[in-house]
């Protein structure tokens, strides 16, 4: 399932592949896919005739900035100064949201990248093309989704969402743990105090840190904090270089009689946050 990390593969792609190429047609023939009121034919109003020109990212959520051709070739030219003169008009007109849900893979002139294909099948099924756009080289874009749990959206709130996990500090995590009597896991699933932490991501973080994920969030200490944002963090960095969230130590572990990678004891599974969870019962405390 896309956490935060095959999210930045994807954006990571529509970075490289995407940009600069302007858009002749939008599809979008799944209108639950447009979210917050959006409609095929907004969407294809703003795009057509632009082009994407930069691909960021807030947790697990896409955020595409799209500009016309026009706009782009002047600040292409501009030197420094100019820029800082630059117009209104020739800023970015909009920003194209992407969420790949549960199964959700971004594909460009072929190219995939974003759900690890754990849960959900390959088949190159057009059906499952959810959205899309072509651009005028011939070349496209789209967003495939067999489960139909990802999202499109014009103008995002992105402060709806809290600071992406690779920013994380270890204040923000004091914070919002000192002010919350969740389960510790259900808190960092929550995208809304910590964006791209999902079920994997968590139990492994968890895992690492010695922490059991049914702990009220509040009841963590100054060491017990400190542990957890360093794991957070060496997670992040380890299942990253290995190739997604996927690939944790415990990860390997997360079925029905199976053991602790670290001490050999059998694994607790348990529902955290209406999540199926992992854990040590011996040295997660």
């Amino acid at each position: 399932m896309p956490e935060i990390l095959e999210v930045e593969s994807a954006r990571a792609l529509i970075d490289a592949r995407a940009l600069h190429r302007p858009i002749v047609q939008v599809h979008a023939p799944d209108t639950w896919f447009l979210k917050r009121g959006l409609t095929p034919r907004a969407v294809r109003a703003a795009l057509t005739g632009n082009e994407l020109v930069a691909a960021r990212r807030r947790g697990k959520l896409m955020l595409i900035d799209f500009a016309t051709p026009a706009s782009v070739g002047e600040r292409r030219a501009a030197s420094v100064g100019e820029r800082r003169a630059a117009s209104v008009a020739e800023l970015p007109v909009g920003v194209l949201g992407l969420h790949l849900g549960m199964s959700g893979r971004v594909l460009i002139d072929g190219e995939a990248a974003g759900d690890p294909l754990l849960y959900a099948s390959n088949r190159p099924d057009s059906a499952w093309h959810r959205f899309g756009v072509s651009f005028a080289d011939g070349g496209s874009l789209y967003l495939r989704d067999p489960r139909r749990l990802g999202a499109v959206e014009l103008d995002p709130d992105e402060d709806r969402l809290g600071p992406d996990a690779f920013d994380l500090k270890l204040a923000d995590l004091r914070a919002m743990s000192a002010k919350s009597r969740a389960p510790i896991k259900a808190m960092l699933m929550d995208q809304s105090r910590v964006a791209g932490l999902g079920n994997l991501l968590c139990d492994e973080a968890l895992w690492r840190a010695g922490i059991d994920p049914t702990r009220t969030a509040d009841t963590l200490d100054v060491e017990e904090t400190r542990r957890l944002h360093r794991a957070i963090r060496d997670t992040l960095r380890i299942l990253g270089r290995r190739g997604g969230s996927h690939t944790g130590d415990l990860t390997s572990q997360r079925e029905p009689g199976a053991h602790c990678p670290k001490d050999g004891a059998p694994l607790e599974r348990r529902t955290v946050g209406g999540r199926t969870t992992y854990s040590c019962p011996v040295h997660q405390h």
